[in-house]
């Protein structure tokens, strides 16, 4: 008899999102529950907060930003459980899951994106995008729920980021047999549409020049090198002589 929970993906070969919600003591949450309750528990806070200190200009942008997260985690799921069906390399699967180079590149993200609300925004003369928000004093647990969602789109721009970079290695190193290429075209389109989804954070940083360019520059590297990915996949078909 199988035990409950052996079929599930083990440690080391999910992304650490995935990790994190699978580890919650008592807590048996699918992946639609677990993208329904991140959405619930930010938008709800992001109404309360705004009914309560009168902030109602900064829910447009703010739920574009859990929006975008929350497709950004529906996508990296189905992503993750497309690629754990196939037989692939044990190298690309590793390189992909059991890295974490996905946190590394999210840090990096949200460490830049600190440095310019706080530091290089105020200092540069631009529009800064704190006050231009939340006032020129803004409450403090207001600021927390606002870093708190900039993190989690900054950890979703960071995996998509790194699958595109494995996915283009993978292209380059590895054949596949026809029904796994055209699988993993479609986890590289999957990639592509997080990339684009993202544009629709671009109407609210059209005052912010350095933001804008930044997510655009994302979209626009993403886009590029899942493509190549996608276009470059060689079938063991494809290379026999």
């Amino acid at each position: 008899m199988t035990a409950a929970g052996e079929d599930a993906p083990q440690y080391g070969e999910t992304w650490v999102y995935e990790s994190i919600v699978g580890a919650l003591p008592g807590a048996s949450l699918s992946g639609r529950a677990a993208i329904a309750l991140q959405i619930a528990i930010f938008q709800a806070s992001l109404f309360v907060l705004a009914w309560v200190y009168d902030l109602w200009a900064v829910v447009p942008a703010g739920t574009a930003a859990i929006g975008v997260a929350a497709v950004g985690s529906a996508l990296m799921l189905r992503f993750s459980t497309a690629t754990r069906k196939l037989d692939l390399p044990p190298t690309y699967q590793r390189f992909l899951f059991s890295s974490g180079i996905e946190v590394v590149l999210g840090v990096l993200a949200f460490v830049a994106l600190v440095t310019h609300l706080f530091v290089y925004g105020p200092q540069s003369g631009d529009s800064a995008l704190l006050p231009a928000l939340l006032g020129p004093d803004p409450p403090v647990i207001v600021v927390y729920l606002m870093l708190l969602v900039l993190w989690d789109l900054c950890y979703r721009i960071g995996t998509s980021w790194w699958a595109a970079v494995v996915a283009a290695w993978r292209s380059y190193r590895y054949t596949f047999d026809a029904d796994t290429a055209a699988a993993l075209r479609r986890t590289d389109a999957n990639n592509v549409a997080f990339g684009l989804i993202q544009i629709a954070l671009l109407p609210f940083l059209r005052e912010q020049p350095v933001l804008f360019a930044a997510v655009a520059g994302h979209v626009v590297a993403v886009t590029v090198v899942s493509t190549v990915a996608f276009a470059t996949i060689e079938t063991e078909d494809a290379t026999a002589v």
